[in-house]
């Protein structure tokens, strides 16, 4: 086990004995949150704010039968999450966990929305501190937690029936496929009015009905997905870059919301490494899916006016004083913006990745 990375083991054995959820629907963003303060040095801030945390979560759910051969029967139902959770330990105690993960990633992809995308997220928060850090049982142990939460909460997005077919044996064509072409195509998506959204269901209710708003099958689904590795790469890191950017100017539609059209895809680009190559552009249309699929729903017809931008963030801040915004702001969604947002900035030098951290910390109450 990795001495530095100790107290973030400490971290985790405390949260594993809470549920994912808690008040019904809203997913425990502990793990992942001190994951991501812990990797950027406030070691010294988690304490208190876990202690502020752990009140607001429910103990961990107990487990009633063993998941079998029958497990297709058991995905996208939270009530079994107990049942998933001791699978996976049992998985991840027999064999690697890259297997593990190999083995079920495909199963779980489709279901890429499954808890508000919080599924994925806590698997690539995970799978970061596995292939960085290194093992130890308790890091093992949240991956377990992490597939489990996205197993129990599965739920199909709208994507064409012989989507995996096609994304496998396309042949490679030219594409244009840098973040300000991602980013236009992000400004171009329909939007949904918040009446329509409200009589949908919010994001459960119109995941997997995409396909029916108008202008969105031939805008995303045509997105064309490079072929060559190296090249998946690069391109899930400019949907990451352009939707960090896009939130800054539209994230007001629902600032919480449009938070997961940016950590979702990093989570899953975080991911992609551990993964046989096999899946990369899979994952990486999946991945695109669910960007565009939340800010359809959830984005701003308007870009916010740049006087108020700049009034949110009137000066360029550096990526350390960034990230203590958002550790003083306190809010979990704030925290993993920023931690995604720090990505960003690292991979551009974009300042713009930085003010989008104001944003979103003005747009969610601390």
């Amino acid at each position: 086990m990795d001495q530095e990375r100790a107290p973030l083991d400490e971290f985790y054995d405390r949260l594993h004995k809470t549920g994912p959820e808690f008040r019904g629907f809203l997913s425990n963003h502990g793990p992942m949150v001190v994951e991501a303060m812990v990797r950027h040095g406030h070691d010294d801030a988690v304490l208190q704010w876990l202690d502020g945390y752990v009140q607001r979560l429910e103990p961990f759910p107990s487990s009633s039968e063993p998941i079998g051969s029958d497990w297709r029967q058991a995905l996208g139902d939270v009530r079994r999450v107990g049942d998933w959770t001791r699978y996976f330990e049992k998985s991840l105690a027999e064999q690697p966990w890259p297997t593990t993960l190999n083995v079920w990633w495909p199963r779980l992809l489709p279901g890429i929305a499954a808890g508000a995308t919080h599924g994925v997220i806590r698997v690539g928060h995970a799978v970061r501190t596995l292939t960085t850090d290194g093992e130890s049982p308790l890091r093992i142990r949240e991956l377990a937690h992490g597939l489990a939460y996205w197993a129990s909460r599965w739920q199909s997005v709208s994507i064409p029936s012989n989507f995996w077919e096609s994304r496998s044996q396309e042949e490679s064509r030219p594409s244009h496929h840098n973040s300000w072409a991602i980013a236009l195509g992000l400004d171009h998506l329909p939007r949904l009015e918040p009446l329509e959204r409200d009589e949908g269901g919010g994001l459960d209710g119109w995941i997997s009905r995409m396909a029916e708003i108008s202008g969105w099958p031939d805008l995303v689904y045509g997105t064309q997905i490079p072929e060559n590795p190296e090249d998946i790469l690069l391109w899930l890191a400019h949907v990451v870059d352009a939707a960090v950017i896009h939130y800054r100017d539209y994230g007001h539609g629902n600032g919480i919301m449009m938070v997961h059209s940016v950590t979702a895809p990093n989570a899953v680009w975080r991911a992609l490494p551990a993964l046989d190559r096999h899946w990369w552009r899979a994952s990486a249309f999946a991945a695109w899916i669910a960007t565009a699929s939340l800010t359809t729903i959830y984005a701003s017809r308007f870009p916010m006016e740049r006087t108020r931008l700049r009034e949110i963030s009137p000066t360029i801040p550096t990526p350390e004083d960034t990230f203590a915004r958002a550790v003083d702001h306190g809010d979990e969604h704030v925290i993993k913006f920023a931690d995604t947002a720090l990505d960003v900035y690292a991979r551009t030098q974009d300042s713009r990745a930085l003010a989008a951290v104001y944003q979103v910390g003005s747009l969610i109450k601390p």
